[in-house]
């Protein structure tokens, strides 16, 4: 079991209170488990800049489902990269609008790119990649 270190930090007064406003709002117990969060989110975010390291992540797409071929040419794109998805959900918004999740795992050059051509696919309203971590270096 890792052992715990306790350090301390030096910080302006105004900061500590907006940043033990957030902590409240967001429901964290303690200002420890929130600077634990914000020191992992910034190694995930290190992580994905290393082109050639494993991650995981999902890709969100909104479109219009009677757009012209725009269904068959997301199961083109998805299927050329079988190796990287992982499962894709798929829901109907309303009447004419489908949202589908993507969850991908690859390199994050290899996610990055699948994520561009799937979001860049002409019909698609919107699409964002939501970049995170196989935790196996985070503790």
């Amino acid at each position: 079991m890792a052992t715990t270190v306790r350090f301390g930090v030096s910080i302006d007064e105004s900061l500590l209170q907006q940043f033990d406003e957030l902590i409240r709002e967001k429901g964290y117990q303690n200002r420890s488990e929130a600077v634990r969060d914000l020191m992992r989110d910034a190694l995930v975010e290190r992580q994905w800049t290393r082109e050639d390291e494993e991650t995981v992540g999902t890709v969100t797409l909104v479109y219009d489902h009677h757009t012209r071929d725009l269904a068959d040419k997301l199961t083109e794109h998805q299927h050329s990269h079988h190796h990287a998805i992982i499962s894709v959900l798929h829901v109907h918004l309303d009447a004419h609008n489908c949202l589908e999740v993507a969850v991908v795992r690859g390199t994050a050059r290899e996610v990055q790119r699948l994520a561009d051509e799937l979001i860049g696919t002409k019909g698609v309203k919107h699409g964002k990649l939501v970049t995170t971590t196989t935790g196996k270096d985070l503790k």
